[in-house]
């Protein structure tokens, strides 16, 4: 009776489906995909943009668990409410449900059950798995807000249901109460990612319970209905036949408890798993329907709609039935016009998915920007990272900008224009993040704040959408303002190497490495962010020297065999030379090759990445997939389209995927795309047709697809380079208001002894620069730099760079002190490549590292290795005392030195032992601190040394553990 009921809803559901779309698109996804590798994906079910997401959790700790689940698992510990798609930090998990048999057990190691992947089962809006340790099969479907489980008992007067509110964050409160005997509700506050999340369920059965018992700080409490604290759990137990199911509704609400149930009654299928389960494929097959691409290659297909299925689960609704939801400003407020929602990965989204979305669904992009309107309003802000209740400020930039920018670009309406322009404005020119450094400098710094090369490109891409917006709504002065910052990125390109650099000092960071991950860069190098100007690609190419400069640069970030160096992070994956399609920084890089001489490496590089980075399997995405990102990226390039530059209408032709795709979009317009010779070999374009017309452009406008379009490729094995480089190429140019960049002082790091020579250049040729050396703003009256000059003292020089016709630059300053001391040093230790600290010198250069350890170029690093040092003093003298600084950053690995040894010797260098200091304190006090690590010695000596033994390999209790910590030192203090 049960098969033939569920056999009758999928042949319902084949012929809604057929009747509505007349193909099955379900079938070509495999929520597994991204589980694997570093993908971080969950298989759950959920429905596209639903505010739910229940599923199974088989990780708890870990980069690779950040989901709750990662594939290669065997452990199950439950089904929790809610989880993050392919993101980089964890989170979410709340609100544990795990089936069991027996007498309940409370603690998840010992609840939990193994399970074996050949039972394991999931697809659009479905996942079932079957549970070893106690012979349960486990269903579970979804609806917007809520999720229906279907647990399947042996006979059993001992089937368990437990609740655990404790899984996973670390929980701030937390409440449960029996309203009935088919109903519980509860309440979690949790700490983790987002650092107050509130969170409210209501759950309802199928049949009465027939037992309950709540849990207090793992101790049963017999006769509790309601309970509150931080460590509850629950279980309820049935009496079960063979084979029979209990079902189970749950609701969720960020409001309270009544929004949960009004959200459990608004679903009108209660308790029917077949009919929940056939609209949810149903709900899943319309979005999908909205590209139909056709292939004979079934893994092909899996590989894209897999993708497209990913593209469409974030962000997620974050409001109850009625309107109301939780703001920013942690107050209940009640959307009136639009739908709320939460979970913009911006950093990531606003470069692929945004603008998928854009194209093929406009009215909950609409949605999207209200959102943001509303977070600006209550929160204070436009969003950077919105997590549930919570604004996590992760990543860099304010990317919520380009997604609305281009959202108005692209015809999008409905939204206050004039409040919108004022809270752009207001995302940039706030004090965090260095953005008001950037805002007076011209460019972040690098002495003053961390990730300042990357901060700057990406500021300078902001604003750059500001001022289309303002160009698009009329507001001209803005235009004007916002236009010459976007040529910021100017100011931190050195044309000595021809990359993106950090600014130091009036000078560039030393030493430099292309290839270095450090902390002057997100996520990466400066490789990674030397293509990022994608608002001005021609200026840059102008600005590196011609096109041939800049193709042949472009064309070493492919072909490079140097890797990675610096510290290890481990989101960079998916390498081509230095090009990192697992991040999300060099997305759009392999499309730049068309603004070149060689846009046949733009078709061979696109393909490649399509064929090699995505696969159908677990692990078959190269990277985390972040929100939809990794996975839009492959869902507009199969078209053969591409949004470099988001904020305008254009995009760059790359080379399809399949021999046809048709886009259905809103307005009932189709946009056909088709290459009928595409095969593995057949990827380089020798002819395209726009609605049956030759078409001789290498991009295309918004406005040729907005009303349906038919879009035809010839395509060949072999480039024809002659019709290829007849096409006309995309241009990105910034014209206006061009500024001179601000010019490069040049000289020792910040300290030197007895005099150094300085030298001021700029990127720009043809400028006349200006300096002074007392401090003084300089101006063309100022001294003209004609040739290096020489200093012998402290100084601090101030550079201004003219030329004719160009704004002028921004004061360039740098500070250099001249050491006094006789003394010298010598490190008996490897010094870390990426904290040199300056130099040999830099121990006893009288400038110190400050606590933020990330900026300029201060602390010393010393990687898993004890630290030895040696000072001469010059002659034999009386020392009172010695100390050398220390700092601790235990979550940075950065630990104390558990003993330091200080040694004192005369010319014979004869050391003894004079004092031993242990660490100042332990290892686990998270705290960033710096201590003084010293002794009175009270005699006369030429020589000290200094040995400080490395904490070691990190231990089970760090999220490090087995790796090896640093020490940190700077400035050896002599007294």
């Amino acid at each position: 009776m049960k098969f033939s009921k569920i056999l009758i809803a999928i042949l319902l559901f084949v012929n809604f489906a057929t009747a509505q779309t007349k193909r099955d698109y379900n079938q070509y996804v495999n929520p597994f995909i991204g589980t694997g590798g570093h993908g971080h994906t969950y298989p759950g079910p959920a429905l596209p943009f639903g505010m739910i997401q229940p599923g199974p959790d088989t990780r708890l700790e870990g980069w690779d668990g950040c989901s709750g689940y990662h594939y290669t698992d065997s452990l199950v510990y439950g089904f929790s409410q809610t989880h993050l798609s392919g993101t980089g930090i964890a989170d979410y998990c709340d609100f544990l449900f795990m089936p069991t048999l027996g007498k309940p057990q409370f603690l998840n190691t010992q609840y939990a059950s193994p399970f074996q992947k050949k039972n394991e089962k999931a697809s659009p809006g479905y996942y079932s798995t079957f549970l070893d340790k106690y012979k349960v099969k486990a269903e579970i479907t979804a609806t917007r807000r809520s999720g229906l489980y279907k647990f399947t008992y042996p006979r059993s007067n001992e089937a368990n249901i437990i609740i655990d509110l404790k899984h996973r964050d670390k929980v701030l409160d937390s409440w449960i109460e029996i309203v009935n005997d088919r109903e519980i509700k509860g309440f979690r506050k949790s700490k983790a990612w987002a650092t107050g999340q509130e969170l409210y369920f209501h759950v309802r059965y199928n049949k009465p319970f027939k037992a309950y018992g709540i849990v207090v700080n793992d101790e049963l409490k017999p006769g509790l209905k309601k309970a509150q604290g931080t460590n509850i759990k629950l279980y309820i137990q049935f009496a079960t036949n063979e084979q029979e199911a209990i079902l189970s509704r749950v609701a969720i609400s960020a409001v309270d408890d009544k929004g949960a149930l009004k959200n459990l009654n608004a679903e009108t299928d209660g308790l029917d798993f077949t009919k929940v389960l056939s609209k949810a494929k149903i709900a899943w097959n319309k979005e999908l329907s909205k590209i139909d691409a056709e292939s004979t290659n079934k893994k092909q297909l899996t590989t894209f709609y897999s993708a497209l299925y990913h593209s469409l689960l974030n962000p997620n609704l974050y409001m109850d039935v009625d309107g109301k939801y939780r703001g920013l400003d942690n107050k209940i407020h009640t959307a009136k016009d639009f739908e709320y929602y939460t979970v913009f990965s911006l950093w990531d989204t606003y470069r692929t998915e945004n603008p998928l979305l854009t194209l093929i669904d406009k009215k909950r992009t609409l949605d999207f920007i209200k959102t943001f309107l509303a977070m600006h309003q209550q929160g204070g802000q436009l969003p950077i990272w919105p997590l549930a209740n919570d604004e996590t400020f992760c990543m860099i930039g304010n990317h919520a900008i380009p997604v609305i920018t281009d959202a108005y670009a692209k015809g999008i309406r409905g939204f206050d224009t004039k409040l919108t322009l004022e809270a752009m404005k207001h995302a940039v020119n706030r004090k965090q993040f260095g953005i008001d450094v950037y805002a007076k400098n011209g460019a972040v710094l690098a002495d003053v704040e961390h990730e300042s090369a990357s901060k700057t490109v990406e500021y300078a891409y902001d604003d750059w959408c500001i001022a289309q917006f303002a160009k698009m709504i009329g507001e001209e002065a803005d235009y004007q303002t916002y236009i010459t910052r976007a040529q910021n990125w100017k100011n931190v390109y050195d044309p000595s190497t021809g990359h993106i650099r950090a600014r130091n000092n009036g000078g560039w960071w030393k030493p430099f490495n292309p290839t270095e991950v450090n902390n002057n860069y997100t996520e990466g190098n400066s490789w990674h962010y030397s293509f990022s100007t994608q608002q001005d690609i021609n200026g840059h190419m102008e600005l590196m020297g011609g096109e041939k400069t800049y193709q042949a640069k472009l064309d070493e970030l492919f072909t490079t065999k140097q890797g990675l160096t610096g510290r290890d992070q481990s989101d960079i994956t998916g390498l081509i030379g230095q090009y990192a399609h697992g991040n999300e920084p060099s997305h759009h890089m392999a499309y730049l090759f068309n603004f070149t001489s060689h846009p046949e490496k733009t078709q061979y590089y696109i393909n490649k990445i399509m064929n090699e980075q995505y696969h159908d399997q677990p692990d078959g995405l190269s990277g985390n997939e972040d929100c939809g990102q990794m996975s839009a990226w492959l869902v507009m390039s199969a078209m053969g389209i591409y949004p470099v530059s988001p904020g305008n209408n254009m995009y760059n032709i790359g080379t399809p995927w399949f021999k046809k795709m048709t886009i259905n979009l809103e307005n009932g317009k189709k946009i056909i795309i088709s290459a009928p010779a595409k095969t593995n070999a057949n990827y380089y374009i020798k002819g395209i047709s726009l609605n049956g017309k030759t078409y001789n452009k290498l991009f295309l406008n918004f406005e040729d697809l907005a009303n349906g379009a038919t879009l035809n490729f010839t395509l060949s094995s072999t480039p024809n380079m002659k019709y290829l480089n007849g096409l006309q190429k995309p241009v990105m140019k910034i014209t206006e208001n061009l500024i001179v960049p601000n010019p490069i002082i040049d000289g020792p790091q910040e300290t030197f002894k007895d005099k150094a020579e300085v030298t001021i250049t700029s990127a720009l040729p043809n400028t006349e620069i200006y300096y002074t050396l007392d401090g003084a703003v300089p101006n063309q009256n100022s001294t003209k730099y004609v040739a290096p000059f020489g200093i012998n003292k402290d100084v601090t020089v101030n550079a201004i760079a003219y030329r004719k016709g160009f704004k002028t630059s921004y004061v360039s300053t740098a500070t250099y002190k001249r050491i006094n001391n006789n003394y010298t040093i010598k490190i008996n230790s490897e010094i870390n490549k990426s904290f040199t600290g300056g130099g040999n010198d830099a121990l006893i250069d009288g400038v110190r590292g400050s606590i933020n350890w990330r900026v300029g170029n201060r602390w010393q690093g010393f990687w898993g290795k004890d630290f030895e040092a040696i000072l001469d003093l010059g002659k034999d003298q009386q020392v009172n005392s010695v100390s050398i600084g220390a700092l601790q950053d235990t979550n940075a690995w950065i630990v104390f030195p558990p003993s330091t040894e200080f040694y004192t010797a005369g010319d014979d260098m004869n050391f003894k032992l004079i004092g031993t200091v242990k660490a100042p304190v332990d290892a686990k006090d998270y705290n960033i601190q710096i201590k003084e690590l010293g002794v009175k010695v009270n005699l006369d000596c030429r020589y000290i040394k200094i040995i400080a033994k490395n904490y070691g390999e990190l231990p089970a209790w760090h999220e490090g553990a087995g790796g090896k910590a640093h020490t940190f030192f700077d400035e050896i203090t002599v007294k």
